[in-house]
This record gives C-alpha cells, sequence and structure tokens, in this order.
C-alpha cells in the first residue's frame, strides 16, 4: 500500500529522512515510531504529497507521489498535524465545507462517517463546544469522508485523556477489522502501538533502524526479573559462579546455558541473601524501542 525506496530528503544542510526504504502491506496496522526530529513528520508529509523527497521514490496504492500525486491520493484519508476547524460552525458544516476539498459527498456519507467516529448527536452543535477528543473524532470523520483505503494518521491520540485514547483506539481497529482498511499510525504512545499495530519502523536522527513486526521485538536473550535484599551483591556472586551471563538495569539477570531459575534461587538462599522473587521478563515495545534508541546512536 506504501513504499519508500531509498527516500532522502535534505533541508538546507540537514538530512531529515536519510536513505529511508519501507514497505506497509495491504491491511495491515503499520505503526512508524521515532523521538522529535527523527524525520517521521517529514516521511509522512511526503506520502501525502506535501513534501517532496530529494532523492528516491514514494509510492501510495501502486502510484508514484510526485509524478501521479491525484491517482496515488485518491483514496487515502489522513490527521495529518493540527487539524484545522471552524470553531463558529457545527461539526457538520465544517464536514459539509471540508468535503469539497476531495469532491462531492452526500448527506448519506457525511451521516455515515458521523456514526462510525461516535459523534451521533453532537453533530449539530458548534465545534468550539467539542472537547478535544470529539475534535479528533471529527479529524477522523474528515478523513474518512473521500472513503478512502488508506488512512495515515500522525499522531492521532496527542492530547487525549485515557478514555478517549481507549475510544480511539477501538475506533482504529473497527475501522481495520470492519472496513479493512490499511492504517499507517505515527504515536508516541508506545503502549498503544503496541495494542493496536502487528508491524513498525522505526527512524532515528532520520534513519530506519529497525523495521518488522512486532513479533521480532522478542529476542533470543532470556531475562529474568530478580528482586533481592542486595541486587547488586547477588548479581555479583552468581557470575562468579557462572550461573549468570550478563545483568542490567539493577533488576534482570540472564541465565548462563543450563541454568534454571530454582538454581539461582538456592545458591542465593545458601549464601543468606534474601530472594522475593524471580521471574520471566516478558519484553515490551518500550524496553525494546529504549535499547534501539541506545544501541543505535551516533
Amino acid at each position: 500500500m506504501i513504499e519508500l525506496k531509498n527516500v532522502v530528503k535534505i533541508f538546507g544542510h540537514r538530512k531529515a529522512v536519510d536513505d529511508v526504504t519501507l514497505t506497509v502491506p495491504p491491511g495491515a496496522i503499520y505503526g512508524l515510531l521515532g523521538h522529535n526530529g527523527a524525520g517521521k513528520s517529514t516521511a509522512i508529509g511526503m506520502m501525502l504529497g506535501q513534501v517532496w523527497p530529494t532523492h528516491g521514490e514514494v509510492r501510495v496504492g501502486g502510484h508514484e507521489v510526485t509524478s501521479h500525486r491525484q491517482q496515488a491520493l485518491q483514496r487515502v484519508g489522513a490527521i495529518f498535524e493540527s487539524p484545522v476547524f471552524y470553531d463558529y460552525l457545527s461539526g457538520w458544516r465544517n464536514l459539509e465545507i471540508l468535503s469539497h476539498y476531495t469532491g462531492p459527498t452526500s448527506p448519506a456519507r457525511i451521516r455515515e462517517v458521523i456514526e462510525w467516529v461516535g459523534l451521533t448527536g453532537r453533530e449539530q452543535s458548534k465545534v468550539r463546544t467539542y472537547s478535544h477528543g470529539m475534535r479528533t473524532r471529527l479529524a477522523l470523520a474528515q478523513a474518512l469522508l473521500p472513503n478512502p483505503n488508506l488512512l495515515i494518521l500522525d499522531e492521532p491520540g496527542d492530547g487525549l485523556d485515557p478514555e478517549g485514547i481507549h475510544e480511539l483506539r477501538q475506533t482504529i481497529l473497527r475501522l481495520n477489522h470492519e472496513l479493512g482498511l490499511t492504517i499507517l499510525l505515527s504515536s508516541h504512545l508506545l503502549n498503544e502501538v503496541e495494542q493496536l499495530c502487528t508491524g513498525i519502523a522505526v527512524l532515528n536522527q532520520g534513519r530506519k533502524v529497525f523495521e518488522g513486526p512486532l513479533t521480532n521485538i522478542r529476542t533470543d536473550r532470556h531475562w529474568l526479573r530478580l528482586r533481592a535484599g542486595d541486587f547488586a551483591a547477588a548479581a555479583r556472586e552468581l557470575r562468579a559462579t557462572g550461573l549468570i551471563t550478563d545483568d542490567r538495569e539493577g533488576r534482570l539477570i540472564e541465565l548462563a546455558k543450563g541454568v534454571g531459575a530454582d538454581q539461582v534461587v538456592r545458591f542465593l538462599v545458601e549464601q543468606g541473601m534474601a530472594v522475593f522473587e524471580i521471574a520471566p521478563e516478558e519484553p515490551t515495545l518500550e524496553t525494546f524501542y529504549l535499547t534501539l534508541m541506545r544501541d543505535s546512536r551516533v
């Protein structure tokens, strides 16, 4: 659905995007991650034809964006940067006006997208009375007006409270599962990305440092969480006896090959050390991301 091939974008003397290649397959919910200034918004801008690449190729729906922008974007909806509405008009009237940018839109279609995003009953209220969450839903309704098969959402959960984030997550899942929309999601909310996405790409200083399914964040290294009276002393003794090969963060240990957790507990108890917990540490997207950022620093 989206293909970037060796894409570079240079602003002045700065490379905002540096030789990025990635693929978003049809039907996926795909996460684009990275710190502020990593190049995410620039990459999305190129996908939407708002920023021209310096080098490389950007394809959406099989069409090259720079040379065939209309064909590439005719079935693309997006929330990009801060959506702007006419606060003194109703949500319905805003959608009527904004629909003129994408083509003729029937009242039935406007009603349909309002129902999809959960604004039914408030569509005739002036937008100035809307909460932040309702404005986000209105922005999503606008993105759905052209009946897209691809949604590009840049930080859609920014500023939402926990209830709003939950409602947005459920809406995104429904749009993907029930309408079959491909969704590219840029977000700093790693827990949400982990719950929503099947694949991710991570940018750091304009370069892609990871791309793949979320299952690939699981590493071959198996860490155990150890809560002991004195972790540093426990880790030092376990290393000295060869029961562990590594420790980190003042709480995690990596067992040597063939060693079981029971052997670790037995040894520490025999040494007179208190053991409160030993359990497998399930890898999370957050720990994977932070490790990736640390290891990819240049």
